[in-house]
């Protein structure tokens, strides 16, 4: 490179801020798909039903609106022991355990109390809908608060949000079997 182009302060193509940042955006967009697709491969063949991307945003949706109204129960142990106890709700799983036979008698509990359910592909994104650093493998959603009240404004929108995700979940088990 000349040295009087150096001096007026000239930077090769590939230096330029404008170009480091179009690199950094196609490596995150890149980056993003194959963590996507990541998800999906890590999925369990027996992980049926599974959320589509739309049904799963409203998952998580759903979950963290329970979550901040204490209306969530996390972990195999606790959704299993709730089932038993008659509780009603719907039941999140994740479709990426390991080993699979972790949970592999939660949707059996489930058709026998008659409690939807439904898998999403990932036991991370569950978690952080659920408000909490560590995975989980299911979760299940209830309509009222194990403790305590709630008011009836965010009453009323985690029924509307329940109603919706439960009419979805039963349209797509209804089409698989």
């Amino acid at each position: 490179m000349d040295i009087s182009r150096q001096k007026k302060g000239y930077e090769p193509w590939y230096k330029s801020r404008l170009w480091q940042l179009r690199f950094f955006l196609r490596e995150e967009m890149a980056s993003d798909a194959e963590k996507e697709r990541k998800k999906i491969i890590m999925v369990s063949p027996i992980a049926r039903p599974l959320a589509g991307k739309k049904l799963c945003k409203k998952t998580f949706k759903l979950v963290r609106r329970a979550s901040e109204a204490k209306c969530l129960l996390r972990g195999v142990k606790e959704v299993v022991k709730a089932i038993k106890r008659g509780k009603k709700g719907l039941c999140v799983i994740a479709g990426n355990i390991s080993p699979i036979d972790v949970i592999t008698h939660v949707p059996i509990l489930c058709e026998e109390a008659e409690i939807p359910y439904i898998y999403v592909p990932s036991k991370e994104d569950l978690a952080g809908a659920g408000a909490t650093k560590r995975p989980t493998c299911c979760v299940l959603v209830l309509t009222s608060p194990m403790k305590g009240i709630i008011s009836e404004e965010d009453q009323k929108k985690l029924k509307d949000d329940y109603k919706e995700v439960v009419k979805e979940v039963q349209e797509l088990t209804s089409s698989i079997f």
